[in-house]
């Protein structure tokens, strides 16, 4: 059960780590498309979305926890 957590840590790192270097991503959207005899229109958007620092700096938290610190190394055979 402790590799899927730190893959999913090491993944959490990775992703606040960029999201605090870029802070934004930019992507391209088609919206409206038109074909009127030989003429055809395609109105694409351009969208921006930006990553707050907060968020950034909580995921690389939340994923270097998960990478550091150990999770469930309790020996079940000494409870009791």
């Amino acid at each position: 059960m402790r590799t899927p957590l730190r893959i999913l840590g090491a993944v959490l790192l990775v992703l606040g780590i960029v999201g605090l270097l870029y802070g934004r991503f930019t992507f391209t959207q088609e919206t409206h498309d038109a074909k009127i005899g030989p003429i055809e229109f395609s109105v694409k958007d351009k969208e921006t979305v930006r990553i707050p620092v907060w968020a950034g700096i909580l995921t690389t938290i939340a994923g270097a926890a998960l990478v550091i610190v150990p999770i469930g190394t309790r020996d079940r055979r000494s409870v009791g």
